[in-house]
Formats: structure tokens, C-alpha cells, sequence
């Protein structure tokens, strides 16, 4: 892993959904307008639930407004009859029944808030679900049409973050957030009215206390906010060495290097140790300080109350209403705050989803396009250009004719345009000038799910997937019986390890498919390819992985198998492409060499100068072990 990985810190992935910290630092979108406005887009088809949420969400928030007042009014029924018992005024009693009434219809106001609440979670529930879902339905239809230079200019872990990660942020936002936002924002409003109707003096003084809570917490959060971004790097930094002592740990073993493991690991957990306390410390004085500065205004809402129920402008129950409202005052107001940090983080993810959803598709197919009734095999390259990126050209003016049954080696250094060749076959990748023809139809006049399924391919990486060996030597084709399996496992070799396994062939295979070796997964895919039984075949260094006793093996399946068929042969060993038809030898994207094996030789050319320095370099070494 490189330095520049190992010190990316990750996603956060254990805060939940209450928001990040206060100073954490939050991802923010590029264009928070533009794509908020293309985020609500997709709410419209929702609109009618939308405004249902909106109107029950309202109710819940007036019947929990509207809860604390009516307390009030039992207060103030029990404070006048004790206090009437107190002065030993003649009938004086406690109205239980007044105050039984009031409890009553104060659980009503509690279960009627409950419900509304209920059926707003479980309304908003399938409207984000259903945005969602079409979400992610758009972002598979188009990770379906981009063409594949688009996956290789990214890793797979920044496009699953994307489709996996991005779209729930959404989700979870517009399932919980939006339904706080609309509630906080409600019972901001009620919890002021209700407060002006009680005492505007005692609201003044509870709005007092907020610019001062203000500065306190913006003057922490910008001192912890560096701390956390410490906290992050040093978390970055030790999850990669983690993850790079692990994956490298028999290697760490065999030179001996345990001791300056573990002490570059204690030297960055340190760090982190000393940043994570700093961070938690400073960001944890935010409560103390705002509940004593709160306790402060409740202390004076409690001294004016009671002077003004002395001079009878107000009664005790509004003062314990004004209370509960002033306690309960502050937590809209932190539940907006946090909405909004959620809402930059959730536009930014959109903002991600929806650069996915605008980048260049492939080009377009043909409509009406016809598969060949009945392929050949005979393939030309026509004056073929092409380069990954503009202005760097990487093939020029390629000619190449091959005809049915054929068996084409293409040779050539790293980076000389071998596997380019391929791609450009099967069309992962558009030309920029010329053509290639498949029995004299251009490919572009095919749709690519009918050309691609002319090929077989055996690469170098292998591919298996989490399944049964059965399974995944049928995917070779579809409707593929398991004596059609057993018969391409036997021509391929695979046959014999297959069967000392537990399972036999419902060995089930995992995620990486580490319960095999990689010679036995190259058998795999070898056998994967004899049984699609294709027009053509594109093999590229398909005997990598194996040993030299199983290659043979291998070699005398292949030749079976390309009888009769047009193989292309990517090879960077010599030895397997003797028999070649023709052997194409490329350098810097272009065909300088073409012919037999004896031909090139004869030439003395550049295949000559790679043969002679593989097995030159063979039989100096057989000499100095001699």
C-alpha cells in the first residue's frame, strides 16, 4: 500500500445518523444549490405523501407543544388548594377531579402526538425507500452503459462507496432528517409563542442565554475541530498500517521485522491516543458550560416567575410550563444545527451520485442490429487508431487479416498494446479511426451482448465468484447440463482435483476463492471457456498460473479446443506460440512484425532478439548451475 493511501483517513462509518460532533470536520458539496434542487427532483413523484408527512408532523409537534401548558394548569389547581389548606381557609381542598381531567386529557394529547408520529416515520419510511430505490435503479442502469475506460480510471472501492455508501447517506437523510427538520423547526415556533403568552419578560431574559451558548459552543468547536482532524489522519494512518502488516504478514515474518512493527503501530496509536483525548476533552466541555450558562437563565426565569406571581400577573403553573418550554427550547435549535451539517454531508454524497449519473455513456448501439446467424471467425483490422487519452496516440494505422481456424500469437514488451488489441475486439473500447470486422460486418454494426458472446476468454486474473465450482464452470453457458461441466472439467484437467475435494464439484468457492490455488482456478476458467464452445478464442497468458507438468496438459486441451476456430494467443512466454499461425509482434501500439515462428527468426528482427534473450538467458543459467 502506498504512503499517500495509508495516510487517507476513512469514512467515518460509526457516528449513526445524529450528525457528526460539534467541530468535526463535514464534507461539503461543490454545487450545494444546484444539486440540492436536483435532489428534490426526484421527491416530486412523491408529492401527495410528502405533504401528508408535512400536516402530521405539524400535529404531532402542536399536541407536544401544547402538553407542557396544560400541565401548567394542573400545577396551578394543586398550589391553590394546598395553599388554601395552609392558610386554613374554611372548604378549602385539592379539586383531584379538575386534575383528573387534566391528566386525561393530557395522556390523550401524548398518544395523539405518538401516533402522528408513528404514521409520519412510517410514511417518510416509503417515500426515501422509494426514492431510493430509484436511485439506485438509475445508478445501475448506467453503471451498465459506461464504458470501461471509466472503471479503470477509478478503484473499486471509490465506485462501491458511491453506489453503496452515498445512496444510504441519502437515505437515512431523507428518512430521519427531513422529519426532524420539519418538527424542530415547528416546535422552535410553538415553544416561542408559547412563551411570549405566558411572559415576554421571561422570554427575553431565555433568549439572553442563547448568544452567549452561541459563543461558547462556536469558540470549542473551533478549538476541537483541529484536534478531530488530527484525529482522523493518525486513525488513517494506523488502520493502513494495520491493514499493510496483516496482508504482508508472512513476509513481515520472514525478515524478521515483528519488533518494528509493533513500534511504529505504539508510535502512531500514541499520536492518535493523545489527539483522540484532546479532541473528546475539549469537544466534551460543550455541555458542562452551555448546562451551566442554561441553569444560570432558569435560575433567573425562577426568580422573576416568582415575583411576578406575587404581584398575581402570572400563575405557578406557568412558571413550570415556562420551564419545561425553556429546557425544551435549546433542543430544536441543536437538532437544526446538526440537520444542517447532515444536509452538506448528504448533498455532497447526491453531489457524488449525480457525477456518476453524468458521465459519458457508451456509444450508442445500432438499433435493428443482427447477431451473425452463423460466425466464422474471420477477423480485420482496417487502418485501426486508438489512444486512452487525447493527444497520445498508442496504435496507428493498424492492418491485420485473420482467417477462420487461425491460431494468432501477439507478442511484445509490457505496455506494447497486446491486451489493447483484445479490448478493441470485444469493444470495451470505442476506435478512433478505421475499423475491425467480425465475417466482414463492422463491430459497431453489432450489438455488444451478441458480439461479446462470439469470444471466449481465459485472462491472466482470474475471475470466479462465491458459488459452487458446478456454478461457476456453467457460467461459461447458459442452460449448460452438469454432464456438459463435467466434460469441459475433464478437458481442461480440472477433473481429477475437483473430484479429491470434500465436496467435489459442489465445492462452494469463497468471496476471493483462497479455498483453491491459483493454478487450480486458472483449470476453472479454462474450463469455463471450453464449455461457452465460442467462435473465438482470446487467451491471454492462460497457462500462467501453472505448473510445467500441468501446462503440457493444458497446451494439448487448448490445441483441441482452438481446431477449427480463430485464437488469439496474448503470450509473454516464447515457448507456447511455436505452433502459431501467425505471430504478430507489437511494440508502442503497432504491428512492426508479422509471420511464422520460423519466419521471425529467420528475419532477425525484434521477435528474434526477445526469443534469443528468453532462452539465451535459460541456457546461461543451465551452464552456471553446471
Amino acid at each position: 500500500m502506498s504512503e499517500n493511501n495509508r495516510k487517507q483517513p476513512p469514512r467515518n462509518q460509526g457516528q449513526g445518523h445524529g450528525g457528526p460532533p460539534m467541530g468535526r470536520p463535514v464534507e461539503k458539496a461543490k454545487d450545494f444549490k444546484g444539486t440540492l434542487k436536483r435532489l428534490v427532483r426526484y421527491l416530486r413523484p412523491q408529492q401527495a405523501k410528502l405533504l401528508t408527512v408535512f400536516v402530521m408532523a405539524i400535529l404531532s409537534t402542536v399536541f407536544s407543544v401544547w402538553s407542557p401548558k396544560v400541565m401548567g394548569k394542573a400545577t396551578t389547581k394543586l398550589f391553590e388548594g394546598v395553599m388554601g389548606k395552609m392558610k386554613g381557609i374554611p372548604g378549602a381542598s385539592i379539586d383531584f377531579t379538575y386534575i383528573s381531567h387534566i391528566i386525561f386529557f393530557l395522556v390523550g394529547l401524548y398518544i395523539l402526538s405518538a401516533l402522528f408520529t408513528y404514521a409520519t416515520q412510517y410514511i417518510m419510511a416509503g417515500v426515501s425507500q422509494n426514492v431510493v430505490y430509484d436511485l439506485r435503479e438509475e445508478v445501475n442502469g448506467k453503471l451498465n452503459r459506461l464504458p470501461l475506460k471509466y472503471f479503470d480510471a477509478r478503484t473499486h472501492g471509490e465506485i462501491l462507496s458511491r453506489v453503496t455508501n452515498d445512496v444510504d447517506n441519502i437515505a437515512n437523510t431523507l428518512q430521519q432528517s427531513l422529519t426532524q427538520l420539519i418538527t424542530s423547526v415547528f416546535s422552535l415556533i410553538g415553544f416561542i409563542v408559547m412563551m411570549l403568552t405566558i411572559s415576554p419578560w421571561m422570554t427575553l431574559i431565555a433568549f439572553v442565554t442563547l448568544p452567549v451558548s452561541a459563543f461558547i459552543a462556536k469558540t470549542i468547536a473551533s478549538k476541537s475541530q483541529q484536534y478531530f482532524k488530527d484525529q482522523q489522519r493518525e486513525l488513517g494512518e494506523l488502520n493502513g498500517h494495520v491493514e499493510e502488516m496483516y496482508t504482508g504478514h508472512n513476509i513481515v515474518k520472514a525478515f524478521g521485522r515483528e519488533e518494528e512493527s509493533v513500534e511504529k503501530f505504539r508510535e502512531v496509536n500514541d499520536r492518535l491516543y493523545h489527539s483522540g483525548w484532546k479532541a473528546q476533552f475539549i469537544s466534551g466541555l460543550i455541555f458542562p458550560i452551555l448546562g451551566f450558562v442554561n441553569n444560570i437563565g432558569y435560575v433567573l426565569i425562577s426568580v422573576v416567575g416568582g415575583l411576578f406571581v406575587t404581584h398575581g400577573r402570572i400563575s405557578v403553573g406557568d412558571i413550570q410550563a415556562f420551564i419545561q418550554y425553556s429546557r425544551q427550547f435549546t433542543q430544536p435549535i441543536v437538532q437544526t444545527a446538526n440537520i444542517a451539517n447532515i444536509l452538506q454531508s448528504t448533498v455532497a454524497s447526491a453531489e457524488r451520485v449525480f457525477e456518476v449519473l453524468d458521465e459519458q455513456e457508451e456509444t450508442p448501439e445500432l438499433e435493428g442490429a443482427k447477431p451473425l446467424a452463423h460466425p466464422e471467425g474471420n477477423v480485420k483490422f482496417e487502418h485501426v487508431n486508438f489512444s486512452y487519452t487525447e493527444g497520445t496516440s498508442l496504435i496507428e494505422n493498424m492492418n491485420i487479416d485473420v482467417k477462420q481456424g487461425q491460431t494468432i500469437a501477439i507478442v511484445g514488451p509490457t505496455g506494447a498494446g497486446k491486451t489493447t488489441l483484445v479490448n478493441l475486439l470485444m469493444r470495451f473500447y470505442e476506435l478512433n479511426g478505421g475499423k475491425i470486422t467480425v465475417d466482414g460486418k463492422d463491430i459497431r454494426d453489432l450489438k455488444r451482448g451478441d458480439l461479446r458472446s462470439l469470444f471466449g476468454m481465459v485472462l491472466q486474473d482470474t475471475w470466479l465468484f462465491n458459488g459452487t465450482i458446478m456454478d461457476n464452470i456453467a457460467y461459461g453457458r447458459e442452460g449448460a447440463s452438469e454432464t456438459d461441466v463435467v466434460r469441459a472439467a475433464k478437458a481442461a484437467h480440472a477433473d481429477h482435483f475437483i473430484r479429491t475435494l470434500p465436496e467435489g464439484y459442489n465445492t462452494v468457492l469463497n468471496e476471493e476463492a483462497s479455498n483453491i490455488s491459483q493454478g487450480q482456478k486458472q483449470l476453472l476458467t479454462i474450463a469455463r471457456a471450453i464449455l461457452a464452445d465460442p467462435a473465438i478464442l482470446i487467451l491471454d497468458e492462460a497457462t500462467s498460473s501453472v505448473d510445467t507438468r500441468t501446462e503440457v496438459h493444458i497446451q494439448a486441451a487448448m490445441n483441441r479446443l482452438m481446431e477449427g476456430r480463430t485464437s488469439f494467443v496474448i503470450a509473454h512466454r516464447l515457448s507456447t506460440i511455436k505452433n502459431a499461425d501467425l505471430i504478430l509482434v507489437m511494440n508502442h501500439g503497432t504491428v512492426i512484425e508479422q509471420g511464422s515462428h520460423v519466419e521471425l527468426l529467420q528475419q532477425g528482427g525484434f521477435y528474434a532478439d526477445l526469443y534469443n534473450s528468453q532462452f539465451t538467458g535459460r541456457a546461461t543459467t543451465a551452464v552456471d548451475a553446471g
